[in-house]
């Protein structure tokens, strides 16, 4: 005899459930055909037909138009939003964010990630 519950049809498909397929098409979201838009404005192309009807192809046409990141002296520094957060998170863990972490945008994400409130 056995004091372990049985659920029937727990792992069985539920009655009109259908599998979703892995190679589906995810219309593409507000935002990103707010962005392509604009960048299609900006730049004087017009989206190619149907393409927000595919949430990757349009990524992918992002991709290609969109400015590239600047480059400089100061590209592989931390963004001000990320600092802001660290210092937060700081305060919060009472714990001092390390000095080399305000010198690589890299590091600076590698010490919030492993600090921040759960």
């Amino acid at each position: 005899m056995s004091f372990q519950p049985t659920f029937p049809g727990l792992f069985s498909p539920a009655q009109g459930a259908q599998p979703v397929p892995t190679g589906a098409m995810l219309p593409a979201t507000e935002k990103q055909i707010a962005y392509a838009t604009m960048l299609a404005a900006k730049s004087g192309d017009p989206l190619p037909e149907g393409i927000t009807a595919d949430r990757a192809a349009l990524s992918k046409w992002i991709d290609a138009h969109k400015a590239p990141a600047p480059q400089g002296r100061f590209s592989d520094y931390p963004s001000s939003k990320q600092v802001a957060f660290a210092e937060r998170i700081a305060r919060l863990k009472r714990n001092p964010v390390p000095p080399e972490c305000f010198k690589d945008r890299t590091l600076m994400s590698r010490w919030i990630d492993s600090n921040k409130p759960r």
